[in-house]
């Protein structure tokens, strides 16, 4: 029987145990096309991985984690082997979602060559799905390369953090009409090299509506129309860890202040030495 690893919490916080294999695919994600809105959230760790497995369609490393993980000012520094690190947590801690891992800056953009390289590393050190990388046009032929050789590419359209030295910050995309035509021209073109879905972010809602009616593969948005075939968001964003997030964002809880309380509550037990207590202790026996 084909198994996966997730992780057995009863006896360790990281003992692999073997489970059957229920795992989505990118076919399968394909054929959602019109259908049930996909769920897609971002992750970086096991156990994270493990909490949202079971409510998503797919898990996505994304290089945000640049930003979430390590407090880097943009995306642009993440590495390949940052990205590679984290995507095999996350497939570790899962086995429903189909996983995808954001290719960083700099490790696919010079030729199709360099980015099969890249990709392949990623795939064969983590054993996810598939990998999603930046751009329209200009990738298009990446795309293909990537997908005639069995890579799953999704793409990624409209506002694109890799580019933010290009556009000048994270300002929404399409305010004009030359604009909003490059942003459909590119998603088409990715999806026509053979995209399995493509993310679109940051941009005007009119521009989201015309790329889904016009792509055969899946839409997925961020700051984009709930027209969209699914939604994306980064985790930590929507569970309120930061006080600062884009306006597409909705908190859905305020994780930042229970966090905030409960260690609270622990410090002020351990200067009173409340805690540990006699639940936490091993007492000498009599």
């Amino acid at each position: 029987m084909s198994t996966t690893y997730t992780i057995d919490t009863a006896t360790s916080r990281a003992t692999p145990t073997p489970a059957p294999l229920k795992r989505l695919t990118v076919p399968a994600i394909r054929r959602r096309k019109g259908g049930e809105p996909l769920v897609m959230l971002t992750a970086y760790t096991v156990r994270t991985a493990q909490l949202l497995d079971p409510h998503c369609d797919m898990l996505l490393v994304g290089d945000s984690l640049g930003q979430v993980i390590y407090g880097l000012p943009s995306t642009v520094p993440v590495t390949l082997e940052m990205m590679a690190a984290h995507g095999a947590a996350v497939v570790r801690g899962s086995y429903h979602a189909v996983v995808v891992i954001d290719m960083p800056f700099g490790s696919y953009e010079a030729s199709p060559q360099q980015a099969f390289e890249s990709a392949a590393v990623l795939l064969k050190q983590t054993g996810a799905a598939a990998v999603k990388l930046e751009g329209g046009a200009a990738m298009a032929a990446t795309v293909r390369f990537l997908s005639e050789r069995g890579i799953p590419v999704m793409g990624h359209v409209g506002l694109t953090p890799q580019a933010v030295n290009v556009l000048g910050g994270y300002g929404a995309r399409g305010r004009s009409e030359a604009e909003a035509a490059k942003i459909l021209a590119d998603a088409t073109a990715i999806a026509d090299a053979g995209a399995f879905a493509i993310v679109i972010e940051g941009v005007m809602e009119p521009i989201a509506i015309a790329i889904t009616e016009a792509v055969a593969c899946p839409t997925i948005g961020i700051g984009a129309s709930a027209r969209c075939d699914g939604q994306v968001l980064v985790t930590e964003d929507m569970l309120g860890l930061f006080e600062r997030t884009a306006r597409f964002v909705k908190r859905y809880d305020d994780m930042a202040g229970r966090i905030s309380a409960a260690a609270g509550a622990y410090a002020d037990e351990v200067r009173a030495r409340r805690f540990p207590g006699p639940e936490q202790i091993y007492p000498a026996k009599d």
